[in-house]
């Protein structure tokens, strides 16, 4: 049996555990392996497939891993929903009051309480979206 069968199997049982754990490590080193096995089919011997393993492990784990785990962690960068609501201004249809009222957001009304409980925000005033909660539009007056 060629080495190159053994580093096949390297590479196959640490795809499994790649599957297992989902960390992208096992994934990068069983690619070094692949590569340690190619070297090895090639004819060349155990010290070039050790460092075509180790160079290739290297730089998976020190280039192409951290450049996937910040792209994974990336927030997207659309909005979408009602996440996309906040932030965004709109007009006082009703009197907006600690527990009632009605704003226009882009085009459609929506229910509407006062992000400070103390305050009364009258009709045809521009406010912020602070928060959605539910169906329910938390808004603030706008200075």
């Amino acid at each position: 049996m060629g080495p190159w069968i053994v580093w096949l199997v390297v590479a196959a049982l640490l795809g499994v555990a790649e599957i297992m754990t989902t960390t992208l490590a096992f994934g990068l080193v069983a690619l070094a392996a692949v590569a340690a096995a190619v070297v090895g089919a090639v004819g060349l011997g155990l010290p070039v497939q050790l460092a075509a393993f180790a160079g290739a492990a290297v730089a998976g784990l020190g280039i192409v891993r951290p450049l996937a785990v910040r792209h994974i962690r990336q927030p997207p960068l659309l909005r979408s929903g009602t996440s996309a609501l906040i932030g965004r201004s709109a007009t006082v249809i009703e009197e907006v009051t600690a527990l009632d009222g009605r704003v226009r957001i882009g085009g459609e009304i929506w229910s509407a309480r006062c992000y400070e409980e103390s305050r009364v925000i009258p009709a045809g005033s521009t406010v912020d979206v602070f928060a959605i909660e539910g169906a329910t539009a938390l808004v603030h007056p706008r200075e």
